[in-house]
């Protein structure tokens, strides 16, 4: 009796350890409530690692975009550092025909003169370039530049350009160079 009470209190101990360890690994398994599980973690990367590329490959588009305008500019405006070097030659052209002559070697200096610029003028429209229309219209900080006012007469508005002292020019629709004007107050 004695030994089937130590049997018994033998296999109780086993069984109470037993069931100790089952609980044990069991808690070691299972994840806690706070802690996410693995698989949570990876999905949180993917969507991380998702979010990165996408992001990544919205920039490049950007980028993209960004170098295909830079190039179209580019090809818009290439006259533009030529023009402006070549606004000076022709503002001397035009005072050179502002000259009387009076003699026929003259008159035709003055015609040679006349056909330089009629074909710089002709090149820079096919470039783009035109001149800013002044004499007469509003005054446009953005086109003009006004180096002196005047008081307006009875036929003169207020504002309106009376006199053109530089011609202004513009490529497309940037300004090269804004025209200097007279304005009537």
């Amino acid at each position: 009796m004695k030994k089937e009470k130590m049997q018994e209190k033998a296999s109780e101990e086993t069984t109470e350890e037993v069931l100790e360890e089952k609980v044990e690994s069991t808690e070691q398994e299972e994840p806690k409530e706070n802690e996410p599980s693995e698989l949570e973690l990876l999905n949180e990367k993917l969507e991380e690692a998702e979010d990165k590329f996408l992001r990544a490959q919205a920039e490049i588009a950007n980028m993209r975009s960004r170098f295909q305008k830079e190039r179209e500019d580019a090809a818009k405006y290439r006259a533009q550092d030529l023009a402006k070097e070549l606004l000076p030659a022709i503002d001397n052209l035009e005072r050179a025909l502002q000259t009387e002559v009076t003699d026929d070697q003259g008159s035709s200096l003055k015609k040679g003169i006349e056909m330089v610029l009629e074909s710089l003028n002709h090149a820079l429209k096919q470039a783009g370039i035109e001149e800013i229309p002044s004499l007469g219209e509003t005054f446009d900080p953005n086109l003009h530049q006004a180096v002196q006012s005047l008081p307006a007469t009875d036929d003169q508005k207020s504002e309106e350009i009376i006199q053109v002292l530089q011609k202004g020019y513009k490529l497309h629709d940037r300004v090269l160079r804004p025209t200097m004007v007279v304005v009537a107050q």
